[in-house]
């Protein structure tokens, strides 16, 4: 144990412990929770790991996924350390109030009228309560506002509320630079204290404790003169110090490339609500599966939302088609549809990698869209035409699959095209004991975008069709997350 805290442990008991456990947890988990939302750190490492394994790569798909648990360690480790530390200031107070000559009260009486800050004991009198202490100390105060920070961050990020009201998500996230403000100050002049370097060479607490009626001028052992405290040199700093910087890279160089100019060449809207628009930016480079972030100013300069490119790398534009589910979203489409002279000014951030960058990895793949999660498929399906037509060598997937149902016409009854529509949802088992049983050796990647119910269930069938023979077929499972 650490001689140091020796003595506060005298007054505190176990809380000392975990109160201080908890926040070198919070510490840790702090320092992770931006790396998986640098898109560009993670694009780059996608980039690096494309000669790895297939099953490392994919351990970056599942970013946002890591953000989320680390998220909640970070909530759980704060509730800790909240409990841990009214604990703390109960047990100073019933120090401050004693006056029994135990140990403690004898500890909590020291340099309390001294003006040299080396008192062990926050509360100096017995006035002093626990809430004014919280309310005017820098550890009490900035404590309060990271909880308040953290609980509207936590609570705003909900499954119904970011799907509903993305904006209150998005704005109420931004806490995070409030969180973190309040994080590296919240260690500074500390009111958890332990004996200074200097004291511990003059008082051996193990020793000293035994008799603390004689420390100082009364003293008659040789190494007890009264111990003296001092704050814990502030660490949160020197962890969550390398991921800020890195963070703050990665959005200035965002903020630099959002600041190119975009030309919107053409304006289509489909039924439905959903709006195509196709661009153009000097030096944009994509792969299929990737996605941008667009920000339109007349709708709101702060906002930047998700979308997937729906164009091929082998054409001369980039697209996206985005459907109304939102004020946002809303909003750009009736910006688009009002005819103004001028059309409105598009700002675009990326583009940044997803799991369908490798569908060309595989010689088979299904690919899996519900509702307006068919468009990464759609940049997918032109692609793969257009390596067709030059005859690509690099391409793996060696047959682009067609469904064949109503089977007594040549063409769809609803469409009118030759690949044929298949009404209600799909028996997954039989499409996945096909696709087994005409690729019996064959590495088939399967692709989602779509609900988290589809998901989990196309995952249960990667399972359970994956055979454990490694010479046979194998299911692995990619969903889009961003």
């Amino acid at each position: 144990r650490d001689k140091k805290f020796y003595y506060t442990r005298v007054l505190l008991g176990s809380a000392l412990a975990w109160a201080r456990a908890s926040a070198k947890c919070l510490n840790f988990n702090s320092m992770l929770i931006l790396l998986p939302v640098c898109r560009n750190l993670l694009s780059f490492l996608r980039g690096t790991c494309s000669c790895c394994r297939r099953t490392m790569r994919k351990q970056l798909d599942h970013n946002l996924t890591f953000h989320k648990l680390v998220a909640y360690a970070i909530a759980l480790f704060t509730a800790v350390h909240i409990i841990a530390h009214l604990c703390n200031f109960e047990w100073y107070n019933d120090s401050q109030q004693a006056a029994d000559g135990s140990l403690s009260s004898i500890l909590s009486d020291l340099h309390q009228d001294e003006e040299s800050n080396k008192w062990l004991n926050p509360i100096h009198s017995n006035s002093t309560t626990p809430a004014y202490v919280t309310f005017t100390t820098i550890p009490g105060l900035t404590g309060v506002i990271i909880t308040v920070a953290l609980i509207l961050m936590v609570t705003s990020s909900m499954e119904f509320i970011r799907r509903s009201y993305f904006e209150v998500f998005w704005y109420t996230h931004h806490l995070f630079i409030i969180y973190f403000a309040g994080l590296v100050i919240h260690g500074i002049a500390g009111l958890v204290r332990g004996q200074t370097a200097e004291s511990l060479n003059k008082h051996n607490p193990e020793h000293c404790a035994q008799d603390p009626t004689h420390w100082g001028g009364n003293n008659k052992h040789s190494h007890c003169e009264e111990p003296e405290f001092g704050s814990i040199p502030a660490e949160s700093w020197q962890w969550v110090l390398a991921p800020i910087l890195l963070y703050v890279f990665e959005r200035v160089l965002r903020f630099w490339r959002s600041q190119q100019r975009v030309v919107v060449t053409k304006v289509v809207v489909h039924p439905s609500k959903v709006l195509e628009l196709q661009m153009h930016k000097k030096g944009f480079s994509m792969e299929v599966g990737q996605y941008i972030f667009i920000n339109s100013p007349s709708v709101s300069r702060l906002e930047w939302h998700p979308f997937t490119l729906t164009s091929a790398p082998e054409e001369d534009f980039f697209s996206v088609h985005i459907r109304a589910v939102g004020d946002w979203t809303e909003n750009l489409i009736d910006t688009f549809q009002q005819q103004k002279p001028k059309t409105p000014r598009i700002e675009v951030d990326g583009p940044f990698g997803t799991a369908s960058e490798d569908v060309f990895q595989y010689e088979v793949a299904m690919l899996v869209g519900a509702g307006i999660g068919v468009t990464p498929f759609a940049s997918v399906l032109k692609s793969i035409w257009y390596k067709f037509q030059h005859a690509d060598q690099r391409l793996k997937t060696k047959k682009a699959g067609q469904a064949a149902f109503n089977f007594d016409k040549d063409t769809d009854v609803v469409t009118g095209l030759k690949q044929k529509t298949s009404f209600g949802r799909p028996r997954w088992s039989n499409e996945f004991s096909a696709v087994a049983t005409a690729h019996p050796r064959s590495v088939v990647g399967v692709f989602l975008c779509g609900p988290q119910a589809l998901a989990k269930s196309l995952q249960k069938c990667c399972h359970q069709y994956s055979s454990l023979d490694p010479r046979k077929v194998k299911f692995y499972f990619n969903k889009e997350n961003f």
